[in-house]
């Protein structure tokens, strides 16, 4: 029995499935925890395409086996598997939450939030060497190259946060303040707090939902 609170599986950070296992096993690879903490950041950063646009307050989305197999994900999600897939490597880790302010958000996303403060943005914690080091797997270097952003790197000793400035010189990342640290996601706060920033963008965002489902029941039953 798994006694330590940063290594133990949950409901969210469900690292005991074979699929975190397997994707622990595999990105990891063997070598020291520095070594193979720096490989699941790079495997959760790139493998998992960053998408605000999946952003919804659905507790299934929130399970890092889920986030493993979804196309895409936003800051969270890729926060949560990435500590999962420590913990499954035997790593201790915890997942951590800031808001920030995105200098460089466009138009279309900062009007849809009513905002340019990002709430609960996720990042991983990760012990090393006794050491709790934070690491920041969101933006894929896909999209970095896109939108002119340094990628974010992680090396095991240090801090991988946001950068205040990107590639052309221009304000990018602001942390505002911290929300916590936590050894579970903790859902239920997390929805409060997206529902009392964001009423009208979960508005919208539900609404499409619905619309979609509408679409894809006249499709199946062939009255489209």
């Amino acid at each position: 029995m798994i006694t330590d609170p940063a290594l133990a599986p949950t409901r969210f950070l469900d690292s005991d499935t074979p699929a975190l296992r397997d994707f622990a096993l595999e990105s990891a690879g063997k070598g020291s925890d520095r070594d193979r903490a720096v490989r699941l950041y790079r495997a959760v950063r790139d493998g998992i395409r960053y998408d605000p646009y999946s952003f919804r307050v659905n507790p299934r989305i929130f399970v890092a086996s889920h986030c493993l197999t979804a196309p895409s994900a936003f800051c969270v999600p890729k926060a949560i598997l990435l500590s999962a897939a420590a913990r499954a490597a035997g790593i201790p880790a915890r997942v951590g939450f800031a808001d920030v302010r995105n200098h460089l958000s466009s138009p279309k996303l900062s009007a849809m939030m009513g905002s340019d403060v990002f709430r609960w943005h996720g990042y991983s914690l990760l012990q090393i060497d006794g050491k709790w080091v934070k690491a920041t797997p969101a933006f894929d270097i896909g999209l970095c190259d896109r939108f002119g952003v340094h990628p974010l790197d992680f090396d095991g000793t240090e801090d991988s946060i946001y950068h205040p400035y990107d590639t052309a010189g221009r304000r990018h990342m602001e942390y505002v303040s911290e929300v916590g640290v936590f050894d579970e996601f903790p859902f239920d706060r997390f929805a409060a707090d997206m529902r009392r920033h964001y009423p009208a963008m979960l508005a919208r965002l539900e609404e499409l939902d619905r619309t979609n489902a509408r679409a894809e029941d006249s499709a199946f039953s062939g009255t489209a």
